[in-house]
């Protein structure tokens, strides 16, 4: 999937425990587990809207669009025609 989920990285900069974060949104860790292993299909606004909250941070610091191979094939495609 192009779209990279960095829950690990804001946590470990701003020193907080999954285990803590998942109590203050809300959530079973177990779900915060997929969604930072970018296992989830989605996520709900109200949830990045929790996280950024509890980590002060902005949507842009934990999600990242990075272009997967199968996307890189379809633009090259594109440019070739």
């Amino acid at each position: 999937m192009a779209i990279v989920i960095e829950l690990d990285v804001m946590l470990a900069i701003r020193k907080k425990k999954s285990k803590d974060l998942s109590k203050y949104i809300g959530i079973t860790e177990q779900n915060l587990s997929m969604l930072k292993t970018g296992k989830a299909k989605a996520v709900r606004l109200s949830t990045l809207n929790a996280i950024c909250k509890y980590l002060e941070c902005t949507p842009g610091e934990i999600l990242k669009y990075k272009p997967d191979q199968h996307d890189a094939n379809k633009e090259l495609l594109q440019v070739e025609e």
